[in-house]
């Protein structure tokens, strides 16, 4: 039997890293050596998520992989977002580790921009879930036992009573016909708590919910695209986050 590849996870704390995690731990051909993940430098929070550094840790503690944090300052050009990567990715690959793995599922840009900025550094990506219709993702989603919280929605597509709320059948009913039902336009944002890859779920209270309106980057380069965001015009609007605190 080949030995597997090492590789890396870009695990965001939400939903769609949580299904692609499960999915390519069942793939005898990776060994996955650490969870990476970008946090805000000056709020310790995940970036665009909100979610705190102490609940991303719990997380993967319960996973059982070790995590790895990029700190990003608070709205970075590409320029510097982009050489913080590079350096973590230079030091990972001196481990040993030559794929990415992304939770993203058909976001075409996006894919291209990874995989692009990856081969300069002879890294491959991964991408588990790609084009699987997030209709069927977010109902396997489920059907496995994940338990999944939304944590941040953008203004321009839900309104403040969708920020908090536990995805379930319920709440996908309730989504709008022009909304992802897994947000992957950038609509909404989650914290996964419970499921089959967390030896005990994560424990939290809710918190307040805050409103945050973000300026418009003045050029391109500005653009946080690349730091989680899934939509270029994200930052015209404004977010509805809902804390979450560690018990």
């Amino acid at each position: 039997m080949s030995t597997p590849t090492k590789a890396l996870f870009n695990w965001s704390s939400g939903k769609d890293s949580a299904l692609a995690l499960y999915k390519i731990l069942q793939n005898p051909n990776f060994k996955i050596e650490c969870l990476l993940t970008s946090v805000n430098q000056q709020f310790q929070r995940i970036s665009m998520h909100g979610v705190r550094v102490e609940l991303l840790e719990a997380q993967a503690k319960s996973i059982g992989i070790p995590l790895k944090i990029m700190q990003i300052p608070e709205m970075p050009t590409m320029e510097v977002y982009e050489n913080v990567v590079t350096e973590t990715l230079i030091e990972l690959k001196k481990q040993g580790i030559t794929h990415s793995v992304f939770g993203d599922i058909f976001l075409e840009d996006l894919r291209k921009y990874r995989e692009d900025q990856l081969a300069k550094l002879d890294f491959k990506a991964v991408f588990p879930i790609w084009k699987i219709p997030t209709k069927d993702l977010i109902q396997e989603f489920i059907s496995l036992g994940f338990k999944t919280i939304v944590v941040c929605v953008n203004e321009r597509y839900l309104d403040k009573s969708f920020v908090g709320r536990i995805i379930d059948q319920d709440f996908i009913n309730d989504l709008p016909e022009n909304v992802d039902v897994c947000g992957e336009n950038g609509e909404f944002h989650t914290f996964t708590f419970d499921g089959p890859i967390f030896s005990e779920p994560i424990n939290f209270e809710i918190g307040e919910i805050v409103y945050r309106k973000y300026e418009k980057p003045k050029t391109e380069d500005s653009s946080n695209t690349a730091c989680d965001t899934n939509t270029s015009d994200a930052f015209d609007f404004g977010f509805w986050y809902c804390d979450l605190i560690a018990k």
